[in-house]
């Protein structure tokens, strides 16, 4: 951290006036492209597009059902579930050694479903009680066989979500889904630790943005059950911590690494504050870095715990529930970075999606056996590339001060410092002109105050190797 505050107050003014200092850390970007990466007959083609954006780490979903054996039986089979060589590890093995062989750090994130054999009603979707015993021989498994390709481990894929763990309630209204999560947490840290890692790297949580703090089950009877628990109502359940983060004396100080969210927005913004106090969208994160503290003060993890966002993305149109123009979109995702940059706490960033998912249906239409389809990716579910696809690799937002405009922005292919021109619009003008050529911070960044009133601005890039690179118009 030293080096790079050291680095950043060596640049010189970057604008028209003295600019910002920029942050004092660096912050890793995962880039997640499902199954894009996953199927054969598309993944050499999408890691040619993910090293030409400037991809630099990866997150990748293990499905515990997608590699175990006989996944949809109800018993149990008779094989050694800490062996990594009684599972299927498929398309997972061309992945990790593809990202080791370009030097990306992988962040995996194991989660549901579980095989059929490891839940506990033994029903579809199988995300019923997984037994942890099971997970935990699983998770030595998976430290066993993939061993330095992995970077940093999570556990659970939204697990405050009915779609990847059940029960989230109990018969009186209150979360169920924490203490579950919990058990399932330490068993997976203790399955690392079982093949040998003393002291793995993992991120606790990978909760999803929104939920409730209770339901009223006598009320809504069975759809009640089908709601997501509050983000922090979560976190004070499995970190055993009643409502205002006084702790059981019964449970013990979790360890872990970071804590992992999914700090997804509404088509609002990022600004967006969502008014239930437990919620915590990217507008709020704050909320988050007070309740991990008042966790740690309780004794319940280690202090000061970074925050990984694991997974985010803004959706576009024709998504007609969530989306905005794919115009707002490259805005908001670069606002919605920017955010996350600014912010020392949060020590990850993510983009969800290369390609958007077919359309499906309204929000929550997953837990009823349908699809939600996500539109946050680069291009459209055709393969044509959306204002984000030319935006991503030069996230840019442009905010109005006092005295004119701060810019802030991003050259995410570069590999050192490196020159970048920004270029103005003017009132009344059809061209864009030069603002300014300056120089980045050896991770890319760079910053820029300017008095000039322009209505948009975008940002131009060569690479060393003559690559030309043009990103998306950006409003103030």
């Amino acid at each position: 951290m030293l080096l790079c505050a050291l680095l950043a107050s060596a640049l010189p003014a970057l604008a028209l006036g003295a600019g910002p200092a920029l942050a004092s850390h660096t912050q890793v970007t995962y880039f997640e492209g499902s199954t894009d990466l996953l199927t054969p007959n598309t993944r050499e083609h999408a890691i040619a597009q993910l090293r030409s954006l400037g991809v630099k780490a990866l997150r990748v979903e293990l499905g515990w059902i997608d590699v175990a054996p006989s996944p949809t039986s109800a018993t149990t089979p008779s094989f050694e579930a800490a062996n990594p060589a009684s599972y299927n590890w498929g398309a997972y093995d061309w992945l990790l050694a593809k990202a080791a062989e370009l030097h990306w750090p992988v962040l995996l994130t194991v989660t549901a479903p579980a095989p059929r054999w490891a839940t506990s009603n033994r029903k579809a979707p199988y995300v019923t009680r997984p037994d942890d015993l099971d997970f935990q021989q699983f998770m030595t498994a998976v430290a066993r066989h993939y061993g330095s390709q992995v970077s940093v481990y999570s556990i659970w894929n939204e697990p405050n979500h009915p779609q990847f763990l059940m029960p989230q309630w109990n018969s009186n209204g209150t979360p169920a889904s924490p203490r579950i999560y919990r058990g399932l947490y330490q068993a997976a840290y203790a399955g690392l630790q079982a093949a040998g890692l003393s002291h793995p790297r993992v991120l606790f949580g990978e909760t999803a943005p929104t939920g409730y703090d209770s339901v009223n089950i006598r009320r809504e009877r069975s759809k009640a059950l089908l709601h997501a628990v509050a983000p922090l109502a979560f976190l004070r359940g499995a970190l055993c911590l009643n409502g205002h983060y006084r702790k059981s004396g019964s449970c013990g100080r979790l360890q872990a690494s970071g804590y992992a969210h999914h700090a997804y927005t509404t088509a609002a913004g990022p600004s967006y504050r969502p008014p239930e106090s437990d919620n915590v969208t990217i507008g709020v994160l704050a909320r988050l870095e007070r309740a991990l503290d008042l966790a740690a003060r309780a004794g319940a993890i280690t202090a000061h715990l970074p925050i990984y966002l694991t997974e985010f993305g803004v959706q576009s149109k024709p998504n007609r529930y969530l989306g905005v123009s794919t115009s707002k979109q490259a805005e908001f995702d670069a606002i919605a970075e920017h955010i996350a940059y600014s912010d020392p706490r949060v020590a990850a960033f993510s983009q969800y999606l290369l390609k958007d998912d077919p359309l499906g249906g309204a929000p929550g239409a997953g837990v009823n056996g349908g699809t939600i389809g996500f539109q946050t990716g680069l291009e459209y579910v055709n393969g044509a590339p959306k204002a984000l696809y030319y935006a991503w690799p030069l996230p840019l937002t442009v905010t109005k001060t006092g005295h004119g405009f701060s810019l802030w922005g991003l050259v995410r292919p570069a590999t050192g410092a490196t020159k970048v021109t920004v270029l103005v619009r003017l009132r009344g003008s059809s061209h864009y002109r030069t603002l300014k050529t300056l120089t980045t911070n050896s991770a890319g960044y760079w910053v820029l105050n300017s008095s000039t009133r322009g209505i948009s601005w975008r940002v131009r890039w060569k690479s060393p190797t003559g690559q030309r690179y043009e990103g998306s118009p950006i409003a103030a």
